[in-house]
């Protein structure tokens, strides 16, 4: 029933097929209230929206007979997906609900539920342990007990993973949880986190629970609704989440865009161009009757909300999640948080990262350096690349603009010269460039991403001295008996590595030289000595020897 089409870090381009229709992922489900609708069922579906969400206690309590007597479909006017709520939300703020979860099953069969929730027991937000414990069991009885009273074959169940903020118990949860015969699953109360914007602590709350289910079966986020954060619910491995606050903001008076969200008092200009923005001013906007700005800064708010997961699929059909949410990152200090967060967690990411994308990587800043792509690059030179077993000496030249450097003109030029030098020695000098990304052995220039990316103007102190770290790591477990460094001034964290080779040279009591401490690294006189150094090296190796 779930499809994968393109998928990037944790995010997936997919398809969900329900007795209705099928859907693609990731998707935000609007929330329909079955009482009151600022936008109708059928405008949504024909806005684009191809799955909604409403509540079954609600219709329970309020609708009962006539949902029953038409399914939930032709009671809403909805052709497309309908997926139904079991009344947890009131059970959280209320306390107690009027149904059992018996009763919520059966009623969601009768009326055609094409995507059922069980009535489980929301944890909910700074609760003691033994209150988390008991709502995680109860959910869990409550789940196992479905695949008891259930009647109908097409409906696809959704088991939710309790626990809040209790990390090991929404790892409980989900291991237990992961056992039954659910067809998709989701993270129950993150909804006051995320009112919190602690997008941190939700990054570990959602992939605690995501590494312990199946990775082949769709997860749902409950309340996540504003587009600022569709890119990192989606790179967490959310496929559906579902919200009102298109509703409730635009009740507030309040314009929703993917950075944010501004009052209609405040704005001069709409920046959009929905049909909303397009056809109206604010002026025009603040002058309505109170009922008819909201009607129409909600269908605003849902446009806003369509094109930011527009954005997110290209994103990932793209390979370039990771640069929509960097973009994200800076519209909000708590969205940085939670990207910073993402390096906990990089192993998992890598795992389901391409190993090759269509377009190249684009490294922005420091951080850029540590997405899973670069990550992995510079892992497994460590961990897997062996130098060729004749070469004797490493030559370390600095990185150059065009890529690959086996292509670029002044790589090219040390290449040929000392060709003509050394003649059949070539093969005992190993050829590397330090770069951003590390170390990188002329024989993987063409791996991804080595020359397929642009990197960043500026290296701050604490990535170079990683850099640096890692290149001193690789020569520490190489069998050079000699390093070259050739230096170029215009790269100020070149400087950091020098000073790595020069400490793990002396360290193992390899034979150290650096060359080119002019400003022109690439001429012809530098390069006539860098040469002269590789022939007094390969003397001193076999002096030794």
């Amino acid at each position: 029933m779930f499809e994968v089409k393109h998928h990037d870090l944790l995010g997936r381009i997919g398809y969900i097929k329900t007795k209705t229709g099928t859907f693609e992922t990731p998707a935000l489900l609007p929330v329909v209230n079955p009482v009151q609708q600022i936008i109708t069922p059928r405008e949504l579906y024909e806005m684009g929206f191809r799955s909604v969400i409403t509540n079954a206690y609600v219709l329970l309590r309020r609708k009962k007979k006539e949902a029953e007597e038409k399914g939930v479909h032709k009671l809403l006017d909805y052709p497309g997906v309908v997926m139904t709520d079991s009344g947890a939300y009131q059970l959280l703020v209320y306390g107690r609900v009027e149904t059992t979860p018996e009763e919520v099953v059966e009623f969601q069969e009768k009326i055609g539920s094409d995507i059922a929730v069980i009535l489980d027991v929301p944890t909910g937000f700074k609760v003691n342990r033994a209150k988390a414990e008991q709502t995680v069991e109860e959910t869990l009885r409550r789940a196992r007990e479905l695949f008891l009273v259930k009647k109908k074959k097409k409906t696809l169940w959704v088991g939710p993973v309790q626990g809040g903020t209790w990390l090991d118990l929404v790892k409980r949860s989900a291991e237990e949880i992961a056992k039954l015969p659910f067809h998709m699953y989701a993270l129950g109360s993150p909804t006051r986190v995320m009112e919190q914007y602690m997008f941190d602590l939700l990054v570990d709350m959602i992939l605690t629970a995501k590494t312990c289910l199946p990775i082949t079966k769709p997860f749902h986020l409950f309340g996540a609704g504003h587009p600022m954060m569709f890119p990192l619910a989606a790179a967490l491995g959310c496929d559906t989440f579902d919200s009102a606050s298109y509703a409730i903001y635009a009740k507030q008076r309040r314009y929703m865009y993917e950075g944010g969200t501004l009052r209609l008092e405040d704005l001069d200009y709409l920046p959009c161009s929905c049909p909303v923005c397009s056809k109206l001013s604010p002026e025009e906007l603040r002058e309505m009757p109170d009922e008819e700005a909201e009607r129409n800064l909600a269908r605003h708010n849902l446009y806003a909300c369509l094109a930011e997961i527009r954005r997110v699929k290209q994103a990932i059909a793209e390979g370039r999640l990771w640069e929509l949410l960097e973009a994200r990152a800076r519209t909000h200090p708590s969205m940085k948080s939670a990207l910073a967060k993402l390096n906990k967690y990089v192993e998992i990411f890598e795992r389901f990262t391409p190993l090759s994308k269509r377009r190249g990587l684009f490294f922005y800043d420091n951080f850029s350096l540590t997405r899973p792509e670069a990550e992995r690059f510079r892992r497994r030179v460590k961990e897997r690349f062996k130098p060729p077993r004749e070469a004797s000496i490493l030559l370390l030249l600095p990185p150059v603009s065009s890529k690959p450097y086996t292509r670029n003109k002044k790589v090219r030029s040390v290449l040929s010269r000392l060709s003509r030098e050394l003649g059949e020695d070539l093969g005992r000098v190993h050829l590397c460039i330090y770069t951003a990304l590390g170390i990188v052995p002329l024989e993987l220039d063409e791996v991804y991403p080595a020359s397929q990316h642009e990197g960043p103007p500026f290296i701050d102190k604490e990535l170079a001295t990683r850099i640096a770290n890692d290149i001193a790591d690789y020569i520490g477990k190489a069998h050079y008996k000699a390093v070259l460094y050739h230096h170029d001034p215009s790269i100020e964290w070149g400087t950091t590595v020098y000073l790595a080779v020069l400490k793990i040279c002396l360290n193992k009591n390899l034979i150290f030289k650096a060359t080119s401490m002019d400003e022109k690294p690439w001429s012809r006189q530098s390069i006539e000595e860098l040469s002269k150094s590789v022939m007094e090296l390969l003397n001193k190796i076999k002096e030794k020897t």
